[in-house]
């Protein structure tokens, strides 16, 4: 089982940065995906960005060029760097994990991005 721990996130004004960080532990597989989702009010919830355990990094159209993902060293802390900000980027941000060869996401607890003047 693994367990994800977030931190960061806050409110910030638009044009502003914000970092988001997540820690795995627990029985982590060494072939995995980290990254994050995102879900604003009465939205879907929609894929933000993701790294793999070999730093292969993916984004979604909407964050390409603002925002950075990457992992530490140990590969088990992930990195969420939001550059250039929008009142569009507010929403809950879910850290999660999955293996390589698994179509379950572990789940982070959240944590809330406000962007507002």
């Amino acid at each position: 089982q693994v367990q994800l721990v977030e931190s960061g996130g806050g409110s910030v004004q638009p044009g502003g940065s914000l970092t988001l960080s997540c820690a795995a532990s627990g029985n982590i597989f060494s072939l995995n995906f980290m990254g994050w989702y995102r879900q604003a009010p009465a939205e879907e919830r929609e894929l933000v960005a993701t790294v793999s355990s070999d730093g292969a990094a993916n984004y979604a159209d909407s964050v390409r060029g603002r925002f950075t993902v990457s992992r530490d060293r140990g590969w088990n802390t992930a990195y969420l760097q939001m550059y250039r900000l929008t009142p569009e980027d507010t929403a809950i941000y879910y850290c999660f994990y999955r293996p390589f060869n698994s179509s379950t996401n572990t789940w982070g607890q959240g944590t809330q991005v406000t962007v507002s003047s």
